[in-house]
């Protein structure tokens, strides 16, 4: 599944990204790519925890861009 993330840079210059369909699901990294790898692990993670209390997961956020001219 994919789900959407936001990733925004800090004042120190690290990644940090969470995930808004898993509340408090956040991770960050030094890089743009290493923070997406850990933000992936972080939502495995949340999903086993979710399976492991058997409660669904949130299906994925599906957005779209526009352009108004």
């Amino acid at each position: 599944m994919k789900y959407r993330v936001i990733i925004e840079q800090d004042e120190d210059g690290a990644f940090v990204v969470e995930c808004p369909s898993f509340p408090g699901c956040v991770s960050q990294g030094a890089t743009r790519a290493e923070a997406e790898e850990n933000i992936k692990d972080a939502i495995r993670g949340y999903i086993e925890s979710l399976m492991k209390h058997d409660e669904p997961a949130p299906p994925p956020i599906y957005e779209s861009y526009v352009e108004v001219v």
